[in-house]
């Protein structure tokens, strides 16, 4: 589709459950039968396309952090490394320097400005990346530790090894996390194009507005699916009209996608109106982003 750089696609919802899984799996296996295509899950709290897709594990990587290890030997006490952390991370309490794991961004400042190196950066796991292959299609998925709570800094370690990697892949989607915070952001910096998925109901209108929003501040162009078309009301369908937001496609609301989705199928090979859906939005990109 793309002869120069990679065209990177990010699937995004302003709320969980509209079918944002359902969208990248099936629209990455359906490009698979025509080119190279990446498949990245970012939604590194959750991950679950791997349900969907099935393949050979070529690779596991461990993905760290740097954190801040305390040397209580060279410790002079000066109180810097807390005034330093705007996070909150490094706290001084009496004689004792308390690093909290959970809240550092790994920004180094505390390190590289403590006059006696008392606070060196080490590794720090913070989650996996497993790399599989199926044929044409090559899918990557990152999980965070148990307890880990900061998604970001996995994200970018995901999308970086992407750019090492893989920029010889000229089609890339990135399943995006749910929502409008900083793991989307991340998710979408380096999008090209981005497809939110949605549903025509009113928290679907709502929480569409709200990932509008961020694109929209993010500068990202966007394009709309509406899932389950036919469940709510066109309250969506004005909404685009109103921002003039292209509508790729409308998945209907129809049990039979339901039935192969909880039993951890693709559904285009079975449902004809999933795969004229994915036909539209493969068409839309050819004619706007083929170089």
């Amino acid at each position: 589709m793309t002869s120069l750089m990679p065209l990177k696609i990010a699937i995004a919802s302003g709320k969980g459950g509209t079918g944002k899984t359902l969208l990248a799996t099936n629209l990455a296996v359906y490009i698979s039968q025509m080119h190279n295509i990446l498949l990245v899950d970012l939604d590194v709290e959750e991950p679950n396309d791997f349900i969907f897709i099935k393949g050979e594990v070529t690779d596991i990587q461990v993905q760290s952090k740097m954190i801040p290890s305390w040397d209580e030997s060279k410790c002079t006490l000066c109180g810097q490394c807390s005034k330093n952390c705007k996070y909150h991370a490094v706290i001084q309490l009496g004689t004792f320097i308390a690093v909290f794991n959970e809240l550092c961004h790994g920004c180094y400042a505390c390190s590289e400005l403590c006059p006696e190196d008392a606070l060196p950066m080490q590794a720090f796991k913070m989650g996996e990346t497993r790399t599989i292959s199926k044929g044409p299609l090559t899918f990557i998925e990152s999980r965070l530790e148990i307890g880990e709570e900061q998604a970001v800094p996995l994200i970018r370690k995901t999308t970086g090894l992407v750019d090492e990697k893989y920029n010889d892949i000229p089609f890339q989607i990135f399943d995006c996390p749910p929502g409008t915070s900083c793991p989307v952001a991340a998710a979408t910096r380096h999008a090209d194009f981005v497809i939110l998925v949605t549903e025509p109901t009113p928290f679907g209108l709502n929480d569409l507005k709200l990932a509008v929003e961020t694109m929209w501040n993010l500068g990202k162009p966007i394009g709309v699916v509406i899932n389950r078309d036919g469940v709510g009301n066109r309250e969506v369908e004005d909404y685009c009209s109103l921002e003039q937001l292209p509508i790729l496609a409308k998945i209907p609301f129809d049990r039979e996608v339901a039935q192969h989705y909880s039993r951890g199928e693709l559904v285009f090979h079975e449902v004809k109106s999933v795969e004229n859906a994915l036909y539209q939005i493969v068409s839309f990109i050819q004619k706007h982003f083929s170089s």
